[in-house]
């Protein structure tokens, strides 16, 4: 019979090149897994984590077995992983989020020792390299100790489980078909499989060359429909020789994606609205616990989303459980990701061959995604273009039920032949935060539709940062505030909520998230787009608007409970439903009553202290401000700067010569005020990490960003461009005649 037993507790780890003929004898730290070394210097700024290769040591003793194979199943490891066991070298994997076993069964002695070298070294040939996040290295996923019969379910295909359940059902049909197939290892021809759909029936199928297959009629299937019911059937195999069995859940649904309408699910309109999701906490890294996959689903689920995107590579197969259970609508994807790497092409294909197989059986997955923002660096190119090509025949080789996508950075052109390789397509568009203003998110949106209408479009990333100790009551693009986040997310549903045809819409992010190469914000190290802090702490005020847009759970929000002191004679209070009416109370006195949908603004005098009540029938929320004398210079990205910095002494316009507030083109138009804008822009890259160093930026969208002021780029450059400097261009500029 199959026996799983984790083996997570007593290992040692060695931050050490060491080579595998001394690593057993030398001194390590006494850790259990799941472990990351980088879950402090990975997320501190610097872009100076550790990235090499560090060694795991784990003694297991003697294995009491018979006539069985054993096997070591490692479910993440990042990024290559060599195994040895009791000295020998047993096996080597690339790619960092999907699961690998290796049979273990000929080299066992009566002392077993496992050695597993990790390294996350920068390489062109494993993805991802260059990237807006961490790359985490170690075992930081379970490890496990599989016994098995000499015949058994295949334990080496892909790190699949060895069978392969296809449901399929026709949109507005009842009945369904289960078409069932098995790989299996030393199994003899001619002996049989027992395949059962619980609760439904059974058939046996023939194993020929270490295969077989098997069809299930399913008569008045119960559908698996999303958040509203998302029904699983369990599907057993059990070789009946040798009594070895798997099991897998699967869901029957439909599902269609129109160009003019969005996504059906079982013949019916379902607009999808959610998150992206990255896999790493505050302290932790990317070694999650059960716990606190949970907790994500869990706040995922509270806003009301019924999508996510599982950013940029092969998740926990636990959060993919959750999300079957959930109902979420899942795209999935490798990490093919920034820059197009010849020399990794191969790794992409081994990354997809194992994210479609290990996750098939999940009904909340329905695309599988080729790459995220691919021309960023470098641009579209022959080899880019035919290994997106390969990626997307591969998808729909292995898996003929389910769409493939891409996310397209904003920069590539909408007549791209990048656009027509996979079924549907998305785009990250940041029209609000790093260029443009938040309006033209939808005049982009609009001219794509209206140049592509037959092409399904979507919004696969969009975002703000914020920090929740920035407050202000005259939010601006760039302040790092919750109240301008909160405001360009407001923007943004009522943008997709008028516009069926965006067939689907993922915040960026859910949840904070390491990117060690950031510095800005005034806390480097960590991207601060997340709708909830990146210790899963505090729901940022842009939290509730989605909560308002797409949860049915009745609840009432006051947004600014972290903006207490305010300088302002009146100060606006907003409030955050989906009630129709909400009554603001003031001190205990009633000051207006409101109706309206999602967004209720009131006007609110101050004087002092004040308490301050939102109510709806039985809801209500509590929120204490007060007047002061001058600004709250707390709530301000850096202490040292005002509102408007051009109310310092020591900034100035002069008639007739160039200062920031003049656009980038006009400033670059000259050669000498061009040169001192050069300078600080290096510097101002520095604030977005890697990725940002080597950016492919079209004509067009060039074109865009100079049109902004120089004030307006400088605002966004976090701690890579001081006060100082800003202060030292605009003097320096001052100098220069128009």
């Amino acid at each position: 019979m199959r026996n799983k037993i984790l083996i997570l507790e007593n290992w040692k780890f060695i931050k050490d090149k060491a080579n595998i003929e001394n690593v057993v004898r030398a001194d390590g730290e006494n850790i259990n897994l799941p472990h990351t070394w980088n879950a402090i210097d990975g997320q501190d700024g610097g872009n100076d984590y550790y990235r090499g290769s560090c060694w795991y040591v784990k003694e297991l003793g003697k294995l009491e077995i018979s006539d069985e194979e054993v096997w070591l199943e490692f479910e993440g490891v990042s990024m290559s992983a060599d195994v040895y066991v009791n000295g020998l070298h047993m096996g080597h994997h690339e790619g960092g989020y999907s699961t690998f076993r290796i049979n273990i069964s000929d080299v066992l002695d009566d002392k077993n020792v496992i050695a597993v070298c990790v390294d996350n070294s920068y390489t062109k040939s494993i993805y991802p390299q260059k990237a807006d996040f961490t790359f985490y290295g170690g075992i930081y996923r379970n490890v496990s100790l599989i016994t098995v019969p000499k015949s058994h379910f295949a334990l080496s295909h892909f790190g699949g489980c060895g069978i392969k359940a296809t449901p399929k059902i026709k949109e507005g049909e009842k009945d369904a078909v289960l078409y069932l197939e098995a790989w299996t290892e030393n199994a003899e021809d001619g002996s049989k499989i027992i395949f059962q759909l619980e609760s439904v029936g059974e058939v046996e199928a023939e194993i020929r060359q270490n295969y077989a297959s098997a069809i299930l009629q399913v008569p008045d299937v119960h559908l698996w429909n999303g958040k509203k019911d998302p029904y699983l059937y369990n599907v057993h195999a059990k070789l009946e020789k040798t009594g070895d069995a798997v099991s897998v859940r699967i869901g029957f649904r439909s599902y269609r994606v129109d160009s003019e309408t969005g996504f059906y699910l079982n013949g019916k309109p379902y607009r999808l609205c959610g998150v992206s999701r990255h896999q790493d906490s505050k302290g932790a890294g990317n070694a999650l616990t059960p716990k606190m996959h949970r907790e994500d689903m869990e706040m995922i689920e509270e806003i009301g989303a019924n999508t996510i995107r599982l950013a940029h590579y092969q998740h926990d197969s636990y959060f993919y459980d959750l999300c079957d259970e959930a109902g979420m609508v899942v795209w999935a994807e490798i990490p093919y990701i920034t820059e197009h790497m010849p020399e990794g092409e191969a790794n992409t294909v081994s990354q997809m061959t194992e994210l479609v197989i290990q996750n098939y059986h999940h009904p909340s997955v329905f695309f599988w995604g080729l790459s995220n923002e691919i021309t960023t660096t470098g641009g579209v190119t022959d080899g880019l273009v035919e290994n997106h090509k390969k990626l997307n025949e591969l998808c729909h080789q292995l898996d003929d039920t389910r769409m493939t996508t891409m996310a397209n950075v904003f920069m590539l052109e909408m007549e791209s032949e990048v656009l027509s390789i996979p079924d549907i397509r998305s785009y990250n568009l940041y029209y609000g935060w790093y260029l443009g203003d938040m309006e033209e998110n939808d005049r982009w949106f609009d001219e794509f539709h209206s140049k592509h209408p037959d092409m399904a479009i979507g919004l696969s990333e969009y975002g703000a940062d914020a920090l929740t100790c920035y407050q202000t009551s005259s939010p601006e693009k760039g302040d790092y505030t919750e109240t301008y986040q909160a405001l360009y997310h407001e923007h943004m549903l009522k943008m997709w909520s008028e516009r069926p045809y965006i067939w689907a819409m993922h915040v960026w992010n859910m949840f904070d998230f390491a990117a060690d190469g950031r510095a800005d914000g005034g806390e480097p190290g960590v991207n601060h787009k997340g709708l909830v802090t990146f210790d899963r702490k505090v729901r940022k005020d842009a939290f509730y608007i989605y909560k308002a847009y797409l949860s049915d759970e009745p609840f009432i929000h006051i947004c600014g409970s972290r903006y207490i002191d305010r300088n302002e004679k009146i100060t606006e209070v907003k409030v955050y439903s989906n009630q129709s009416q909400i009554t603001l109370i003031v001190d205990g006195k009633i000051l207006d009553k409101k109706s309206g949908d999602k967004v209720f603004r009131f006007s609110v005098p101050l004087s002092g202290e004040h308490e301050i009540e939102a109510k709806s029938g039985g809801l209500s929320d509590h929120i204490r401000i007060r007047r002061v004398d001058s600004p709250n210079l707390n709530y301000v990205k850096e202490k040292e700067k005002v509102t408007n910095w051009f109310d310092r002494e020591d900034m100035q316009i002069r008639e007739g010569y160039f200062s920031i507030k003049d656009t980038v083109a006009d400033v670059k138009a000259v050669p000498e005020a061009a040169l001192l804008l050069e300078k600080i822009q290096e510097k101002a890259v520095e604030a977005y990490g890697d990725v940002a160093k080597n950016v492919t930026m079209p004509e067009s969208i060039q074109k865009q960003m100079e049109a902004m002021p120089v004030e307006a780029t400088l605002r966004q450059a976090g701690e890579a461009v001081t006060v100082e400097m800003i202060i030292e261009l605009n003097r320096e500029l001052n100098k220069i005649k128009k």
